[in-house]
C-alpha cells in the first residue's frame, strides 16, 4: 500500500471540495507602515513621559530627600515620620474626609436628578441643557471670585440680602468653622455639576425606549419608571463617577486655597493645602512629595478595593 502525502504547493481541501485558502502572512512591523506610525506617536510619548511620568518618578526620589533644589540629602524615611507626627495631618484628613462626606450627600445627587429632569422635558432640553452646563465653561477662579461676593458676610452680600428679606441676620459664610466647609461644598458642586449632568444625561438618552413604553402600558408612573428603569441603567455610569468624584474631592485645593486659605482656625486645611504649605510656605520639598505619595498610595488602594467590590456587585 502507498502512502499518498500532500504536497506543500498544492492547497488543501475541506470536506465539500473547496479549496481552504492559506492563512494570511502577516508582514514584518515597518513593511506595514508601522515606522511612520512609531513615529507620529514619538513626539506624544516623550511629552507625556516628559510632564507626567518624570515628575511622578522624581517626586517619589524627592519623597526620601531634604533637599531645596540646590543643595540634596539623602534622609530615608524620615520625612514620613515628620510628616506622620504633624498635629495638622489630622485635622487636614478629618477636614477632607468632612468634604467627601457633604459632596456625596449635596453634590452625588444633583447631577442625576438634573439628568433624568432634562431627560424627560420634550421642549427647550438644548437651552437647558446648555444653563446646566454653563457653570462649567466659567473659570474656575473667576467663579469663585463671584461666590466671594456672594458670601459677603455684610448686610450687602447677596445671600444675606435674600435672608434679610425673611427676617434672618446676616450669616458669616466663610467666616464661620461651623459653615465655611458646607459654603466651600455648594460652590464646589454647582462648578461641577454640569459636566457630570451631561454625561448621566447621554446615559439615560441611549436606554432602550421601549423598556419606558412597557412600562407605561403596565401602568407604571414616573417615578417608578425612573426607580426601575432608569436607576438600574446608569448603575455602571453611577459605579465610575462614584470613584472619580471620591478620587476628585479628596484632592480639593482650589476652592478653599481661594475662598478660605484654610481657615478660619485651620477648619477647611485640606490635605492638598498642606501638602502646598510644606513645599512653598515651609519650603519643605521632602514632606510635601512624603504626603503626596501617602496620599497617592491610599486612594490607590481605595480604587482597587471599590473596583473589586463593584464587579462582585455587578454580577
Amino acid at each position: 500500500m502507498t502512502s499518498v502525502t500532500s504536497s506543500p504547493l498544492v492547497p488543501p481541501v475541506a470536506a465539500g471540495g473547496d479549496s481552504v485558502p492559506p492563512p494570511p502572512q502577516r508582514r514584518p512591523l515597518l513593511r506595514r507602515g508601522g515606522l511612520s506610525t512609531i513615529l507620529i506617536l514619538l513626539p506624544a510619548v516623550v511629552l507625556f513621559s516628559l510632564f507626567s511620568w518624570w515628575p511622578i518618578l522624581r517626586g517619589l526620589v524627592i519623597a526620601f530627600q531634604k533637599t531645596n533644589f540646590i543643595t540634596t540629602s539623602w534622609v530615608g524615611i524620615e520625612n514620613f515620620e515628620r510628616v506622620l507626627a504633624d498635629p495638622l495631618l489630622g485635622q487636614a484628613l478629618e477636614n477632607t474626609a468632612l468634604y467627601t462626606g457633604l459632596a456625596l450627600v449635596i453634590g452625588f445627587p444633583v447631577p442625576i436628578f438634573l439628568a433624568v429632569l432634562l431627560a424627560e422635558m420634550r421642549r427647550a432640553r438644548g437651552i437647558s441643557s446648555f444653563l446646566v452646563f454653563l457653570p462649567t465653561v466659567i473659570p474656575p477662579v473667576v467663579s469663585i471670585l463671584l461666590w466671594q461676593v456672594f458670601y459677603d458676610p455684610g448686610p450687602d452680600g447677596l445671600f444675606n440680602s435674600i435672608l434679610a428679606t425673611v427676617g434672618v441676620d446676616p450669616l458669616p459664610w466663610l467666616q464661620s468653622p461651623s459653615s465655611a466647609m458646607l459654603s466651600i461644598v455648594l460652590v464646589a458642586t454647582w462648578g461641577a455639576a454640569g459636566s457630570t449632568t451631561i454625561i448621566y444625561l447621554a446615559t439615560v438618552l441611549s436606554i432602550d425606549s421601549q423598556l419606558y413604553e412597557a412600562a407605561e402600558i403596565d401602568g407604571a408612573g414616573i417615578f417608578r419608571r425612573i426607580w426601575h428603569i432608569t436607576l438600574p441603567q446608569m448603575r455602571g455610569t453611577i459605579l465610575l463617577l462614584l470613584l472619580l468624584q471620591l478620587i476628585g474631592t479628596f484632592q480639593v485645593f482650589t476652592e478653599p486655597f481661594l475662598l478660605t486659605g484654610g481657615g478660619p482656625n485651620n477648619s477647611t486645611l485640606t490635605l492638598l493645602m498642606l501638602i502646598y504649605r510644606y513645599a512653598f510656605i515651609y519650603g519643605n520639598f521632602g514632606q510635601a512629595a512624603a504626603l503626596s505619595l501617602m496620599l497617592a498610595a491610599a486612594l490607590s488602594v481605595f480604587a482597587a478595593i471599590y473596583l473589586w467590590l463593584s464587579r462582585k456587585w455587578s454580577k
